[in-house]
């Protein structure tokens, strides 16, 4: 009997993966519960394995394309009885086997689809397949494409085949990556963002001197602990005591039942820079953590999204973004709204510089903070209430 392996609904509002790379061959014989494929979603990636037991005899789903929930990804011709939990499956109904928990993320690999014979031939000829948009099934580059290449690079127009835009010749100081895995799936979202939410902006700057003062003082609980104190959880404890304050802000818009959904919970995500694609881990109730705790947290999460061993339940689900970028560098920026939130908070670089206090000028240290926020959901004056408390927070706290 042959089985049909589809890409099961593995939750939290994802319809499609892209295919990453196989990890078994056609012909191959595969065993229950052995890793088949990797797929990468909007929140994370994963390795599915396979639901029977038999041989991979076709792979429908190739690495670079885009699949929806439900649709064939191979198929597997069956050695040994079905389990209970694929038969819905195998029989044509819909009872897709459950994904693993962890999510493994890596790098997207991507070659284009060709056979080693089309790829010997642009070898030999000169032609770079990477660059080549196929013309074959499931854009497969065929040998006609290669030869295509050839002749309009012979009359000045690059490496394209027939059918597509000719694109300037690639020069040897220029190199081509493939957009695909997490950049792609990043700037999908990104793109989402920017074309449904009209985004407002809103710049303060905070004295963050007397947080530092007490960071301090906790670094050596905090080294007792075995975990470094940052910055970042005693921002993120002022931006739930605002998010408290102004629940306006702890929001979501739900377009198709016409309602705003304010949360009473506070799950942050933040931010983590990846070299290729950001990632947002979720920090759940934050409300309820200690700064040690917090700093745990943030620690543990930031480690496992570097090391894709993040599970989907970690990276989905926040009601409010922190995005930290000031140990990078910069004045402020503009961030983009983590879809479907109310408002993301960027907070940036400290710079000790002279600010009046009192009549006197003094030194601080100063932060400047970026409110991006949706405004259907938030006119400015909720907005700058909220930061207005979130300055408060952090400038009222005193070390002991």
């Amino acid at each position: 009997m042959d089985f049909e392996l589809r890409l099961p609904d593995i939750g939290e509002g994802i319809a499609e993966g892209e295919i990453v790379a196989w990890l078994v061959a056609e012909g191959t014989p595969v065993k229950e519960d052995d890793l088949l494929v990797e797929i990468l979603t909007d929140k994370a990636a994963m390795e599915m394995p396979s639901p029977v037991t038999g041989i991979l005899v076709r792979i429908v789903a190739k690495p670079g394309q885009i699949v929806k929930v439900g649709e064939v990804l191979a198929v597997i011709e069956v050695t040994e009885d079905i389990p209970k939990r694929a038969e819905g499956d195998a029989m044509g109904g819909e009872s897709p086997p459950e994904p693993p928990a962890a999510a493994k993320i890596r790098s997207p690999g991507g070659d284009v689809l060709a056979t080693p014979v089309v790829r010997k031939l642009a070898k030999d000829l000169g032609v770079d397949i990477e660059t080549l948009s196929g013309t074959g099934p499931e854009g497969r580059v065929t040998e006609s494409d290669v030869r295509e290449a050839v002749r309009l690079r012979q009359e000045g127009f690059g490496g394209q085949p027939s059918g597509a835009v000719p694109a300037p010749a690639l020069r040897p100081d220029e190199e081509r990556l493939p957009f695909r895995g997490k950049r792609r799936m990043a700037a999908k979202k990104m793109v989402l963002s920017k074309s449904t939410i009209p985004h407002a902006l809103l710049v303060d700057e905070a004295d963050v001197t007397n947080i530092l003062a007490m960071r301090a003082e906790l670094a050596e609980i905090g080294r007792k602990e075995g975990v470094k104190i940052t910055l970042l959880p005693f921002l993120i404890q002022a931006v739930v005591t605002a998010l408290r304050a102004h629940p306006a802000m702890n929001a979501s818009l739900d377009e198709e039942k016409g309602e705003i959904v304010r949360k009473k919970h506070y799950d942050i995500g933040m931010a983590v820079d990846m070299e290729d694609g950001l990632v947002v881990p979720v920090i759940r109730d934050a409300g309820e953590r200690t700064i040690v705790e917090l700093a745990r947290e943030i620690e543990r999460l930031a480690e496992g999204a570097r090391n894709g061993t993040l599970p989907l339940t970690d990276l989905s689900g926040s009601t409010f973004t922190v995005t930290s970028i000031g140990s990078i560098g910069g004045l402020f920026s503009y961030p983009v709204i983590n879809v479907p939130e109310a408002a993301i908070l960027g907070v940036h670089k400290v710079v000790r510089r002279p600010v009046v206090r009192n009549g006197e000028i003094v030194s601080r240290d100063m932060m400047y903070l970026s409110l991006s926020f949706d405004h259907r959901l938030i006119d400015g004056g909720t907005a700058t209430r909220f930061l207005n408390e979130v300055l408060l927070q952090i400038e009222s706290q005193k070390a002991k």
